[in-house]
């Protein structure tokens, strides 16, 4: 089967109060309404959300000086102070970022800046830093852990510095398998670029078709193909940054021992630092032999326990992804597999990509099948595969139906792995039970290591009060709950707004200490993504 990911089309336009493509919005699938009422009792319909010619927003706080030099460094037509413009880069697309989408009055960034290369970055940030303007880095704009919303801090107004014209190929080093990236190119601009070359870099998040390599690189990414390519930052060799003291670029060997690894200061920095502006990345030839196969487990315990061995016997798949029971039902639901559906039993999917296929798989074959799997052929596979992208739609069906749907992602030890999972079923159930809501959990693994594995959670809940102001302290307690559980607050969304005040307790304050020592150098001004990630206040 031939490799395609680099086909997915690309529409950066993103519906403003939802995901992706406007035109690929649906309703709910029948069987999975009726299943709903089983699952959650009876829900409310919400109210008819607003449209984006009803928002209201406050006046633009820049004044007329700030605006022409902005235009000056981009161009008159690439400062956009429009209602709709600021509405579409005012936050991510957590589910409360698209709660709050859903009101007449929100708040929003005073004007979107896009400039076109790292030079015009920099100018950028210069006059921000002049004028006193907090700026946000904007990408894609997947970000689910509050990272895009337009916080001034002590500013007196805040831009978004929309990055997307910072795009293409600049250098491709074939002999040496890297290419350098503009940061505001989408994943599936990166793959077409690259796949002109015979060659990919093989980065599939969910948010594939409209995150940035910038986005992957500040957030940490960690895509679909982890158990064969890695994550993104194991994949990243060098880097160009532009921060409101000076640039840095970093990378200048495959291996060095010349201080501590900079650009992992930068890995994760979810804009706090500066604008990451080119990124370079290892790349290898596209696969184009493709395997598939699914696998049936009694129960998610024994599933895990096939991964473990993978991970630590090296197998060698490219995808590997256990559902448990609840995320295994709602899938066969989807397909209208009702009677499945009420079945006990997890599953796994695997995809094999590239060369040795034959010998990678009869050994994960064996591993698995040790640990109790039971081949199921390619069909669960197969729908995954040509579904990996199209979850965040559910996503807004279920909300446009009063459901309520949020994800939340952590990771541990193998041997720990069990205990916090249960441990944050319980906060979630506990949670909601108490706001007078049924709720039901489904949770998978798609992130492996020798030594543990993430734990990802989707929630649906018939919540029939403010969703928004029941989920909060629900959050909260669910991020008490990874922390003290021995989790780590974030395997690959990220730290933004939302995770930000658990930080400390994962890095200490010592580590904060740090963080905000590099801050204090390259953002004196505190101009760059003020909130997000730790709390500093500028020197001056």
């Amino acid at each position: 089967m031939g490799h395609d990911a680099g086909r997915v089309d690309d529409d950066s336009a993103m519906r403003w109060n939802g995901w992706g493509d406007p035109a690929k919005a649906r309703d709910l699938p029948l069987a999975v309404r009726s299943l709903l009422p089983l699952l959650l009792g009876r829900t409310r319909r919400p109210e008819h959300a607003v449209e984006i010619e009803d928002v209201r927003l406050p006046p633009s706080a820049l004044r007329d000086d700030d605006l022409d030099a902005f235009r000056r460094a981009v161009g008159r037509e690439h400062v956009d102070v429009s209602v709709e413009a600021r509405v579409r880069h005012a936050g991510g697309r957590s589910t409360p970022d698209l709660l709050r989408r859903r009101i007449a009055t929100q708040d929003a960034p005073d004007a979107v800046v896009r400039p076109a290369d790292h030079d015009e970055v920099t100018v950028c940030l210069e006059i921000a830093g002049r004028a006193g303007i907090a700026v946000i880095p904007f990408g894609g704009g997947t970000s689910v852990v509050g990272a895009l919303t337009p916080e001034r801090g002590s500013h007196r107004a805040v831009v978004s510095l929309d990055l997307r014209r910072l795009t293409g190929l600049i250098r491709l080093d074939e002999v040496s398998g890297e290419a350098v990236l503009a940061a505001g190119t989408s994943g599936p601009e990166a793959e077409s670029a690259l796949a002109a070359h015979g060659l990919e870099l093989g980065h599939f998040p969910q948010s594939f078709r409209y995150a940035t390599i910038g986005g992957f690189a500040a957030a940490r990414s960690s895509g679909q193909n982890s158990a064969g390519n890695g994550r993104f930052d194991a994949m990243v060799t060098g880097i160009r940054v532009a921060t409101p003291t000076g640039e840095v670029e970093l990378g200048r060997a495959p291996g060095s021992a010349a201080g501590p690894d900079l650009i992992r200061v930068f890995l994760g920095s979810e804009g706090i630092f500066g604008v990451i502006t080119e990124v370079r990345v290892r790349v290898h030839p596209i696969p184009h032999d493709r395997v598939l196969e699914s696998w049936s487990y009694p129960d998610f315990a024994s599933g895990v326990e096939g991964l473990r061995r993978i991970a630590q016997q090296g197998a060698g798949p490219t995808v590997i992804r256990l559902s448990d029971e609840a995320e295994t039902a709602v899938s066969l639901a989807q397909v209208g597999r009702i009677g499945k559906a009420l079945a006990k039993g997890a599953g796994i999917v695997t995809v094999y990509e590239g060369d040795g296929i034959p010998e990678r798989r009869a050994r994960t074959r064996a591993l698995l099948e040790a640990a109790g799997g039971v081949s199921a052929g390619e069909g669960a596979s197969e729908g995954w595969l040509k579904g990996r992208f199209e979850g965040p739609y559910l996503r807004d069906a279920l909300l446009d139906a009063g459901v309520f749907c949020e994800t939340l992602e952590t990771a541990t030890t193998w041997s720990n792995l069990h205990a916090l999972r249960a441990a944050v079923e319980k906060a979630l159930k506990g949670g909601f039970a108490d706001a007078g809501a049924r709720s039901y959990t489904m949770c998978h693994v798609s992130h492996i290591y020798p030594t543990g594995a993430s734990l990802y959670f989707t929630v649906l809940a018939g919540v029939r009060s403010d969703m928004l102001a029941t989920w909060e302290p629900i959050k909260a307690r669910v991020n008490d709950t990874i922390i003290a559980g021995g989790g780590t607050i974030s395997h690959h969304h990220a730290v933004g707004r939302d995770h930000a005040p658990w930080l400390e307790r994962e890095i200490g304050e010592t580590g904060i200490r740090i963080l905000a020592a590099i801050k204090r150098e390259l953002d004196p001004q505190c101009i760059m993504n003020p909130g997000a990630v730790i709390a500093v206040e500028r020197t001056s």
